[in-house]
């Protein structure tokens, strides 16, 4: 048989197969549609398809979404006293870069015309979904000129259960799940010491939680929990805690005793000479602690006398160790379903102290607001944009720029079976077991 009728054959089969995929795909069996899920199906199929559309479509779709220019002036003399005010009938697009693959994906950089901004493609990003035939389209712009498009083929935060783990890159960070490029989502508390994370109820902000005490839980790290809401949350992890607070008085015998061990800490700095406990011996260094505040609306709010001093007194606590303890090793994780000026004016210079935020999906516009507003103003639309059924999908900022990442699944079975798994790693912190024991004996 001739080679040529072979070719002929075969590009006759795989153009069946793609007009047909809506009927067989589904029919298809697991082994082969999970072959389909491959990243080389993208690379050898998907991606020259996609770039195909994009060159096709690029020009007629800039003039659709007005990114077109027109080179020449818009006027014309004719005569001595007469000015024809008109457009051209041949704009140019913007010119287009070479598209570059990614694992879930491509990117491709624009180079814009004189007069064009950001904003314009920012605003169409809806049109080139729909043109392309993607996911989602992302647009930034990574130099003065220039937009770098980010497409995405097909959803990378779906079937969060099936995900590959990826180990943690060193001590003091933590992945807990995947971002919207594919790569994993690392919360590294060496590069930001303190995080906001805000959700409503069923947004997957106990899932976050979950994931990062699971994953720092498997390093020699103190965690230390403050749940007001009777430990419903934090007690799945009691096994792998040093320390536990269920209500707010034992939150202020617990965080004063957190503030005495940074103090501590200061004075083992100073009489070494060093700026931080990083720049210590690893025989020296004191253990790292990571405090994990879940919903820090009941600390803040109360309606006694004595509530309101110890919400207070919590306030001042918390706010002093986001400002002393990023060099100590002492670090915040902070959760709240709602985080506004309504919690006080505690709340706010709180917040200066989180660098790191993570937004799920919220009731109200002020706490995304918050959560994102002064570090990316482009992000709260997209965080409200998250829906219901979008349950562990947030908005997070990475390397200045914001994303979407959705968090891994810990059941509450696999929790207790991490905690008990981890249990031998508890290190023992004097100061906190104190303060635990004279709180209960006040109690």
């Amino acid at each position: 048989m001739p080679w040529e009728l072979v070719i002929w054959i075969v590009s006759a089969l795989m153009c069946l197969g793609l007009l047909t995929q809506w009927w067989w795909e589904p029919r298809a069996p697991f082994w082969l549609r999970r072959s389909m899920d491959s990243p080389w199906r993208w690379y050898l199929l998907g991606f020259p398809l996609t770039v195909l559309r994009i060159r096709w479509t690029w020009r007629r779709l800039c003039h659709t979404a007005d990114l077109s220019v027109v080179r020449r002036p818009r006027y014309h003399v004719i005569g001595r006293n007469t000015i024809v005010k008109g457009s051209a009938l041949r704009p140019t697009a913007p010119r287009l870069g070479v598209p570059r693959a990614t694992m879930t994906g491509l990117s491709v950089r624009v180079h814009l015309h004189p007069g064009q901004t950001p904003r314009e493609f920012i605003a169409n990003a809806e049109t080139f979904i729909h043109a392309w035939r993607v996911h989602s389209v992302r647009v930034i712009s990574v130099k003065r000129g220039q937009v770098l498009i980010i497409a995405t083929a097909r959803d990378p935060l779906a079937q969060s259960a099936a995900w590959r783990r990826f180990p943690a890159p060193r001590l003091m960070a933590a992945v807990v799940g995947r971002t919207g490029d594919g790569s994993a989502w690392v919360l590294d508390f060496r590069k930001v010491p303190h995080w906001l994370v805000a959700g409503a109820t069923q947004s997957g902000k106990s899932t976050l939680l979950a994931s990062l005490v699971t994953e720092l839980g498997a390093q020699p790290v103190a965690l230390v929990g403050i749940d007001c809401k009777g430990g419903m949350e934090l007690s799945l992890f009691a096994r792998r805690l040093s320390a536990l607070a269920t209500n707010r008085a034992e939150a202020v015998e617990l965080l004063t005793a957190l503030v005495a061990e940074v103090e501590r800490r200061m004075a083992v700095c100073r009489s070494a000479g060093v700026r931080s406990v990083w720049e210590l011996a690893d025989d020296t260094r004191p253990v790292p602690v990571v405090i994990v505040v879940d919903e820090i609306a009941e600390l803040y709010l109360a309606g006694t006398l004595a509530g309101r001093k110890e919400a207070n007194e919590c306030s001042t606590l918390l706010l002093r160790l986001g400002q002393l303890g990023a060099a100590l090793g002492v670090h915040l994780v902070v959760a709240a379903q709602r985080f506004g000026s309504d919690l006080g004016p505690g709340a706010t210079a709180l917040r200066a102290q989180l660098g790191g935020r993570v937004c799920h999906r919220v009731n109200d516009e002020s706490t995304a607001e918050m959560t994102l507003g002064d570090l990316s103003p482009d992000a709260v639309a997209v965080a409200q944009a998250i829906t219901e059924e979008e349950r562990g999908v947030a908005v997070t900022t990475i390397g200045g720029h914001w994303v979407r990442a959705r968090s891994h699944l810990v059941t509450p079975d696999e929790a207790r079976h991490y905690a008990e798994q981890n249990a031998h790693r508890t290190p023992d912190v004097p100061g906190l077991i104190r303060a635990m024991e004279s709180g209960g004996d006040a109690a």
